[in-house]
């Protein structure tokens, strides 16, 4: 789930505020935040300390959520990503030089 469905469940909807309230208590335009709530863009690092300073969820927490997010968005193609595995060249002998 991205982590803007989080922050509209539980920041905006539980604590009961508009999406224009939500931007004002963030300091951030009603724009950049709809971004987020839409999945049109993700948690920053400073959208993250706004948050843990307005609805106490730390800035961590709120980060390692969207790593997760987007890890698990490029794990779903990987097998389409190709690199070939590092070897150590090895001499003649089978002994790294």
């Amino acid at each position: 789930m991205h982590p803007g469905t989080t922050v509209r469940q539980d920041c905006i909807e539980k604590n009961g505020l508009s999406v224009t309230d939500a931007a004002r208590i963030l300091g951030v335009d009603r724009q950049t935040l709809s971004n987020l709530l839409n999945a049109r863009s993700g948690i920053s690092p400073e959208m993250a300390v706004r948050l843990e300073k307005a609805f106490g969820t730390s800035a961590r927490e709120w980060l390692l959520r969207q790593l997760d997010f987007e890890l698990a968005e490029v794990m779903r193609r990987a097998n389409k990503i190709k690199v070939e595995p590092f070897r150590v060249p090895t001499t003649e002998s089978g002994e790294n030089e």
